[in-house]
């Protein structure tokens, strides 16, 4: 079959070895996987990313690719839909022909896999994939399994809000409106949440927020929206969101911060970085860091984009094939004119980059 493979720092479309379904698992079809992050981040600093995921360690879970070998082939992606193709033994609730969509992680009688950041299973930028049957979820009836590819990346968001003190009864401030900050904004909405200030350099992408349900948006350049809510809704708690991660980010949200105000960092920096503990001592600031989900998360949040609840329509912003994924890669690299890229393995694309249409519903 064929997959992008990353190799030497590079994309290549390349043949990779056929998968068979070991005990409890089962091969499926890639409808769409969406590029994250993490995944332009692994390209250039995939001995990096290693590194740090070996410092953490098992503490970090599952998701961490403390195994990767970044010397050796790796297929990324780890944000996909999938129909089911072949089932293996021991698999009792799924078919030949379900779609569904899975936690990123696939286990063997050698251990549990990174989807994506693993040298013996393929990720979703490969046209199969083998799945853990408990780890599925099937896609709703109705539910364009494109849309049910971004199930991933929307529990970043559920599950930071899930951890964070946040109340209907609070203000929230969202830093950074790419595809973790929007999660957060539409878990926001869900929450009850309804003052919920989002700040981007991006007008695109200050427009997403809007429509993600984020009460106010601006130009940090212009105005930050701690000063907005110190202007508008002063005598509310307020809980920060910092979705951006990169350096010097912490540091200015604790600085701007109210006292006894709550900050979770949800973007991950992948450089060293400093902030003055004092300051945040001082004003007995609430410092959260989250990373990923829980499998209840994932399936509520699956039930939510099924809903109509989250408008993931609107980030999804170009698909392209197994070779457009490299160009695809360096064209996330402008956030006025890209959101969220989706590879198809095995379909035509439907808008090339450079359209910079979001898909219909």
């Amino acid at each position: 079959m064929k997959a992008a493979v990353m190799r030497g720092g590079q994309l290549l479309v390349d043949d990779v070895e056929e998968l068979s379904a070991q005990p409890g698992q089962v091969i499926a079809e890639v409808i769409a996987c969406g590029i994250c992050g993490s995944d332009l981040h692994a390209l250039h600093h995939a001995d990096q990313l290693v590194e740090m995921a070996q410092v953490m360690s098992a503490e970090a879970g599952p998701f961490a690719p403390a195994a990767m070998d970044a010397s050796r082939d790796v297929v990324m992606g780890h944000e996909f839909s999938a129909r089911v193709l072949e089932v293996g033994p021991n698999v009792n609730n799924l078919a030949v022909g379900d779609l569904v969509v899975s936690l990123p992680i696939v286990m063997d009688s050698g251990g549990l896999h990174a989807l994506g950041y693993d040298n013996t299973y393929p990720g979703g930028f490969a046209q199969q994939i083998a799945l853990s049957e408990v780890l599925c979820s099937k896609v709703p009836n109705g539910l364009d399994p494109h849309l049910a590819a971004l199930t991933e990346p929307m529990s970043v968001g559920a599950h930071a809000v899930h951890k964070s003190v946040i109340t209907p009864k609070h203000a929230a401030v969202v830093l950074g409106c790419g595809p973790v900050g929007l999660a957060v904004i539409a878990a926001l909405r869900s929450a009850g949440v309804e003052t919920i200030l989002a700040s981007d350099y991006s007008a695109s992408r200050r427009a997403l927020a809007s429509v993600f349900g984020a009460s106010e948006v601006t130009d940090p350049a212009v105005e930050s929206p701690i000063a907005i809510w110190r202007r508008i809704d002063g005598r509310k708690p307020l809980v920060i969101f910092e979705a951006v991660g990169v350096p010097g980010m912490l540091e200015s949200a604790i600085l701007e911060a109210p006292r006894a105000a709550q900050i979770l960092v949800v973007g991950v920096c992948m450089v060293a970085d400093s902030f003055r503990p004092m300051i945040a001592v001082g004003k007995e600031l609430n410092l959260q860091f989250v990373f990923g989900y829980d499998p209840g998360e994932f399936a509520d949040t699956l039930h939510r984009i099924s809903e109509g609840e989250y408008p993931v329509s609107q980030m999804i912003t170009a698909t392209v094939p197994l070779d457009g994924v490299a160009d695809a890669f360096t064209a996330l690299g402008d956030p006025d004119s890209q959101a969220k890229i989706l590879v198809t393995p095995n379909e035509t694309p439907i808008t090339r980059i450079g359209a910079g249409k979001r898909r219909n519903p």
